[in-house]
């Protein structure tokens, strides 16, 4: 565990930075949000990150009442990581951040890595935007599957794959798409209109894009 860093100033913003202010925590947060999640799974999801730097954030994490560890029951019997209820509620400063620094996303480069559910927070703003209060949205890439709950007080925020059951709306785009919705460009309810986002689903989310 690395020793704590303090900015030592008397300042709410400076305290929250001696806390998730060094590099990669608040992205283990962003993977976080979609449930507990092993190691080997936060490694393949922060691509560029070493195990070494990795372990040691978690660590810290845990100590500052981030997130903790627990062995999973037979036959899983492996260790994952959650956030603690004072980590989730960083979820509103990621999705402050991410809409802060849309601005920077600019074209794909070629080094860039991308997995499908980072777009999961982007996409969740963009709904509650367009009306869709709750409900289990699924959503379909190129680079894969996701899928999110739209107004989960508890629980994860997203996760991978298809949706566990039918979901209230179903959402088939783009990446090129997802990112003109995270920099503002595009509006999701303008999108379905001009039929770059397909939705289908019978649930208040489906019927809160379709309308208008």
């Amino acid at each position: 565990m690395s020793p704590r860093r303090s900015y030592d100033q008397y300042c709410s913003a400076a305290r929250a930075l001696d806390t998730v202010g060094d590099r990669w925590t608040l992205l283990i947060v962003r993977e976080l949000l979609a449930g507990p999640r092993r190691y080997t799974d936060l490694h393949a999801d922060l691509p560029g990150v070493s195990t070494d730097v990795l372990a040691s954030r978690l660590k810290d994490m845990e100590r500052d009442g981030l997130t903790t560890r627990r062995r999973l029951p037979p036959p899983g019997a492996a260790y994952v990581y959650e956030l603690t209820p004072r980590g989730r509620t960083l979820l509103p400063v990621l999705e402050a951040l991410g809409a802060w620094g849309a601005a920077e996303l600019g074209e794909r480069r070629p080094t860039d890595a991308v997995r499908a559910h980072w777009f999961a927070l982007p996409l969740l703003r963009a709904l509650r935007a367009a009306g869709a209060a709750e409900g289990l949205v699924e959503v379909r890439l190129e680079e894969g599957d996701f899928h999110l709950y739209v107004g989960a007080d508890e629980g994860p925020v997203y996760a991978d794959g298809p949706a566990p059951g039918e979901p209230d709306a179903r959402l088939v785009l783009d990446a090129g798409t997802c990112a003109a919705l995270s920099r503002g460009e595009l509006e999701l309810r303008d999108a379905v209109r001009d039929g770059r986002v397909t939705v289908t689903g019978e649930g208040p989310a489906a019927k809160a894009l379709g309308e208008g």
